[in-house]
């Protein structure tokens, strides 16, 4: 059987990390869900997998965005300062990440 990259110890421990660094950088509590998944970018100068974050802190406001880089490569200093919280709200329809 194949394994995804998505199922390596390494990976998911990235995953934990980044949710983790969220939850802190945002002081968001511990009910809050943290999404992070990776997803390919198709289009021309797009790098070939980043890293998207989204997270709901009411439910019809969700915050999110994006590190071009995977999941194992995300640092800590990546994410979006604090101040930011309120312009990384997504005012789309959510029907794509």
């Amino acid at each position: 059987m194949l394994k995804t990259a998505a199922s390596k110890p390494e990976h998911l421990a990235a995953i934990r990390q980044v949710k983790a660094w969220t939850r802190e950088r945002f002081a968001l509590p511990d009910d809050v869900a943290i999404m992070v998944s990776e997803i390919a970018c198709g289009l021309p100068g797009c790098p070939p997998l980043e890293t998207v974050v989204a997270f709901w802190t009411a439910p019809d406001r969700r915050h999110q965005f994006k590190v071009f880089k995977r999941a194992v490569e995300v640092r800590e200093d990546d994410l979006p300062p604090f101040w930011m919280k309120n312009a990384i709200i997504s005012d789309d329809d959510g029907s794509c990440c």
